[in-house]
């Protein structure tokens, strides 16, 4: 079995990818045919992740998740937006109190 690969490595291999194209890979592929595909594909794959959560099989949802993680990198790289950027923007957000408490509260069905 390969080594894991971090949120960093899988984000190098794409920039790779999109830098370097490799001829009938899916990443070229999905950066070839541009930004509108890219989207398409991370539309589906978040619906995909919403319908697994709902079913208790968690390797199924496990595998829709990496689904739409390497999705979202792929238009991230699209977009030139790192992984360091997401951290800076989610360290940011430490200690901050939410703002949900100033909604009102939503009725269960």
């Amino acid at each position: 079995m390969s080594e894991k690969q971090t949120i960093h490595e899988l984000e190098a291999l794409i920039k790779s990818r999109k830098e370097n194209p490799e001829p009938g890979s899916y990443t070229d592929y999905l950066f070839t045919k541009g930004l509108d595909k890219i989207l398409k594909k991370v539309g589906e794959e978040s619906t995909e992740v919403v319908v697994a959560a709902k079913n208790p099989d968690d390797p199924a949802f496990i595998l829709e998740v990496a689904d739409l993680t390497y999705h979202v990198l792929v238009l991230m790289a699209e977009r030139g937006i790192s992984v360091d950027q997401i951290e800076e923007e989610l360290a940011s957000r430490e200690g901050k109190k939410s703002k949900t408490q100033d909604r009102r509260p939503i009725d269960k069905f």
